[in-house]
């Protein structure tokens, strides 16, 4: 069913998902010194975001990453992988380290010199890695909504079926 395949796709966030993953953000960026943190899904739409990004539009830097990660599929797919899961930019005073979380979203770092991409990489397996967790469980929670949703819309229908026969 073409609809189920979209709604594995897509994650739906609950408000204690992502209270949970701002916490998570948060806590990424005292780690690694990093400026600013973006987490978007595949689709190039802003999920949430911590930081200092005086200057960066979120919604624009969400689609460019999003495109970017688009565009590279090609380029791994031509060197024999699936895909590749993290790409870094290096500016020079700013820094981008993109991470592929989940085969659902993607998180875009933005770092200057204060730290280091090593930093940066290292604490962003660990982010990806936990955010991963958290999409699990909120991609369970949505399958559980949902057949609850069809079990009570069959009910009903069964229903008005007994109540409408001749």
């Amino acid at each position: 069913m073409k609809d189920e395949h979209l709604r594995t796709k897509r994650l739906v966030y609950y408000t204690e998902d992502l209270g949970l993953v701002d916490k998570l953000l948060g806590e990424f960026l005292k780690l690694a010194s990093a400026k600013s943190i973006y987490l978007v899904d595949k689709d190039g739409h802003l999920v949430t975001q911590k930081g200092h990004s005086q200057s960066i539009n979120p919604e624009t830097i969400s689609a460019l990453v999003a495109g970017s990660f688009a565009a590279t599929k090609e380029m791994a797919r031509v060197l024999g992988e699936a895909e590749f899961t993290v790409m870094f930019h290096q500016g020079k005073k700013d820094h981008i380290h993109i991470s592929l979380v989940s085969e659902r979203a993607i998180t875009a770092i933005v770092f200057d010199d204060q730290t280091t991409v090593g930093m940066v990489n290292l604490y962003s397996k660990e982010l990806t890695a936990k955010l991963g967790k958290i999409f699990d469980i909120a991609s369970k929670r949505a399958v559980q909504k949902e057949q609850i949703e069809e079990d009570y819309s069959d009910s009903v229908k069964e229903r008005l079926d007994d109540m409408f026969k001749d």
